[in-house]
């Protein structure tokens, strides 16, 4: 097995008293998809948003492709790696975060040129052919204001993987969208997948999870709980907690 494009050891997280993570270890390899799953409040997206130190982790260590951080630390090494794990990482919000007064063209573009001091011409030519992938070629002189949730979502994953990341980390990508534009969004998730990129996905679509991830994990009050195949998660879930949370999807009642 090769080495893991990911891997944490023993992360914890506080907010002041509270302990949102407990412990975590994680590995992700090349090319693997990876759904994240659980109640609201079990530390999904804490965990998401400690990878790429959007929180700085309390305890523990993250290491991306290589790059080795430990948590704690401060001064300019630790802001300097936190800043090479950032460009190692592309994140996709709930909320689109796209630049009102930019196109669609420039806002795939903006951090290549100012973030990796790329050429404007050779990031025109990236953001095209991200927006190709994601289906928004066609859409690139618009601004955001003219999208759906959906398309804007669109672009938002390309503008991550404009960036060229390693992983790509989505954080209840869905969750914000009106229900009949959710499958436009996953089926973009869905391609990205069977082309190879790694992804770890925090959501609530338990079909996505269940159709595209090579594993799943289940998260329950800061702890990982459980972690199989999708198949087996689904099928034969080990955990009370599990079970519970499955039922409540298949009943529909929300979180």
């Amino acid at each position: 097995m090769s080495l893991p494009i990911l891997s944490i050891r023993n992360l914890h997280k506080y907010f002041g008293r509270l302990h949102v993570l407990k412990g975590i270890n994680l590995d992700v390899q090349p090319r693997e998809v990876i759904c994240i799953i659980g109640r609201s409040g079990s530390g999904k997206s804490t965990l998401l948003r400690c990878i790429n130190f959007l929180e700085e982790p309390s305890e523990g260590e993250v290491e991306i492709y290589g790059l080795r951080i430990p948590a704690g630390s401060r001064g300019k090494e630790h802001n300097r790696l936190v800043h090479e794990a950032r460009l190692l990482t592309g994140m996709v919000f709930q909320e689109f975060n796209l630049f009102p007064h930019m196109t669609v063209l420039q806002n795939v573009m903006e951090a290549p040129v100012i973030v990796k001091k790329m050429d404007k011409n050779k990031a025109r030519e990236l953001a095209e052919m991200n927006l190709a992938r994601v289906g928004m070629l066609f859409k690139k002189d618009e601004y955001p204001n003219r999208l759906s949730g959906g398309q804007k979502q669109r672009v938002a994953i390309a503008r991550a993987l404009a960036m060229e990341p390693k992983i790509m980390l989505f954080d209840e990508p869905t969750s914000a969208l009106d229900p009949e534009l959710i499958g436009e969004v996953l089926e973009v998730m869905k391609a990205l997948a069977k082309e190879g990129t790694t992804m770890l996905v925090v959501t609530h679509e338990m079909g996505f999870a269940r159709d595209v991830a090579d594993r799943v994990i289940v998260m329950h009050e800061g702890e990982i709980i459980e972690e199989s195949t999708p198949q087996e998660i689904f099928a034969n879930p080990k955990q009370k907690q599990t079970q519970a949370l499955l039922e409540r999807y298949r009943s529909g009642r929300s979180e």
